[in-house]
């Protein structure tokens, strides 16, 4: 009843489209998604006794989250409603740490993809501001697939040799969650 005499007096409609509404609840999804993956990779990881992959992973996961956390505030802030939809469990099926990141790197291809196709239909459907939103995200996952392209291409230059992946899962391990929210 609240709601009823609220809405009488304001009348505050989205300020964009319901198809456009839909997609971006969409990839809100895809990218709490995505932090779920890398968090399940991450554990991976840890079990394996590769503590900077672990870490690497996991401060992914966070990254991943707040780009949700991102898109959301966008929505709500052009006064659309957030629709929270069921996450998939992840895959675990893993066998070695090369195949956790080129596993990362196919799901960051999917994610750029999705933002690609997002922006295409905020472009058709002339919302304007959503383009703008759109913009750091494009360049955020240039970035993202570029930097797991090249771990997963370290890895499979190491391939079996034991002091080099010790080597690499250290330096993963140097990274900070300071270090990723500032890039």
């Amino acid at each position: 009843m609240l709601d009823d005499v609220f809405n009488s007096f304001f009348k505050i409609e989205p300020m964009l489209s319901e198809v456009v509404q839909k997609a971006l609840n969409d990839q809100i999804n895809m990218e709490f998604r995505s932090s779920y993956s890398y968090l399940a990779m991450s554990s991976f990881c840890a079990i394996h006794n590769f503590p900077g992959c672990a870490s690497w992973l996991q401060i992914q996961s966070e990254e991943e989250n707040d780009h949700a956390m991102r898109l959301r505030a966008f929505l709500l802030d052009r006064n659309c409603p957030l629709v929270l939809q069921p996450i998939e469990a992840p895959s675990a099926k893993y066998t070695t740490i090369p195949e956790v990141f080129a596993a990362a790197l196919q799901s960051e291809i999917a994610v750029s993809q999705s933002i690609d196709n997002l922006y295409e239909l905020a472009h058709k459907e002339k919302a304007f501001a959503a383009l703008v939103e759109l913009q750091w995200f494009i360049s955020e996952q240039v970035e993202e697939e570029k930097t797991v392209r090249d771990i997963a291409a370290k890895f499979e230059m190491l391939k079996d040799d034991p002091s080099g992946l010790i080597d690499l899962d250290g330096d993963l391990g140097a990274r900070s969650a300071e270090e990723a929210a500032a890039n």
